[in-house]
């Protein structure tokens, strides 16, 4: 099964459309979007030719087209009316549902209609076939770290939360007290959206207590982080980074931060309620919990409904997986 997926060329968004790609066994390459002006400084559900708006748009391959946000919404509603396209979005598209055959949303984007699937967590691609192959790939280069092995997955300011200096220096004193109050192991990845600044901090403090933290070079370790881990640590500025988390079948703390978003305190307040997650206290507790991961579900959903063959179960790909 073919198909293409248009976006902006955010990691965050494009992961969502390729772990719902994968899934589904669908083969389908990312187009990537980008408005040119006056266009970029408008809504893109208000542009007249959202097809022009970006700079017209190369040969699709044919089948579905998975459009993600609110750029590939415009685009992708453009071309199911143009061209009779077969299209779902990914995320509200701030737009009319009836423009698109499918949508897949989260619960907390508060959207509701007969063409709407709606999911407890963000798309991905991490299954238990990802994750068994991370974990069989990054054990050996973890071992010379105590257990229990806790991975801390560190995102950064994003015009909801902060996550500076004053953030990182108090992360780094609370994963530090439990090094050596718990005698634990601890693995840090920051991400791209991590200050220099507060990466810095964290390697400061935690290096010397023996602690891996990533310094941006070289094979990146959030999967095997992951895989390999006994607990998870995440910021709560990530819806992505928080779902991929529940997908593992570890406790998972998040790091309240200085801010406030209503979509993001929907998401954690009901990933807190069904017991999956709870907040880092700076320590760490151990509770039954049991994987969290939506997006297989979806998938066979948006199969069904659209006509397509039904996915494999326990196929996924692992190309573009992660959400950072």
């Amino acid at each position: 099964m073919r198909g293409v997926i248009i976006s902006e060329g955010f990691a965050g968004l494009q992961a969502q459309a390729l772990g719902l790609a994968a899934r589904a066994g669908l083969e389908a390459p990312t187009v990537p979007l980008s408005a040119g002006r006056p266009w970029r400084w408008f809504p893109a559900a208000a542009w007249p030719d959202p097809i022009g708006a970006v700079g017209g748009l190369p040969e699709l391959p044919d089948g579905l087209v998975v459009s993600v946000g609110g750029m590939g919404a415009a685009v992708g509603a453009a071309l199911r009316r143009r061209q009779n396209r077969q299209v779902v979005q990914i995320q509200n598209p701030r737009m009319p549902l009836k423009r698109f055959d499918l949508v897949v949303a989260n619960r907390h984007d508060e959207i509701e209609g007969p063409n709407v699937l709606l999911s407890r967590t963000a798309l991905h691609g991490i299954g238990p076939a990802v994750l068994a192959a991370a974990r069989a790939r990054w054990m050996p280069r973890f071992e010379h770290l105590p257990r229990p092995l806790v991975s801390v997955l560190v995102g950064g300011a994003n015009g909801r939360f902060r996550l500076g200096e004053t953030e990182g220096r108090a992360l780094a004193g609370s994963l530090r007290a439990m090094m050596r109050d718990q005698k634990v192991g601890l693995a840090v990845t920051p991400s791209r959206r991590t200050a220099p600044a507060v990466r810095a901090i964290l390697t400061e403090a935690l290096a010397p207590e023996r602690a891996m933290v990533w310094d941006m070079t070289g094979e990146n370790p959030y999967l095997g982080m992951l895989a390999c881990a006994d607990a998870i640590v995440v910021t709560a500025d990530s819806i992505s980074m928080v779902s991929e988390a529940a997908a593992t079948d570890v406790p998972v703390f998040h790091v309240p931060l200085p801010g406030r978003s209503r979509r993001i305190g929907l998401f954690l307040g009901a990933l807190v309620d069904a017991g999956r997650i709870r907040p880092f206290n700076g320590r760490l507790d151990r509770w039954p919990v049991t994987v969290l991961d939506d997006t297989p579900q979806v998938a066979r959903e948006m199969c069904a409904r659209l006509g397509l063959p039904m996915p494999v179960e326990g196929v996924a790909a692992a190309a573009g997986v992660g959400g950072r």
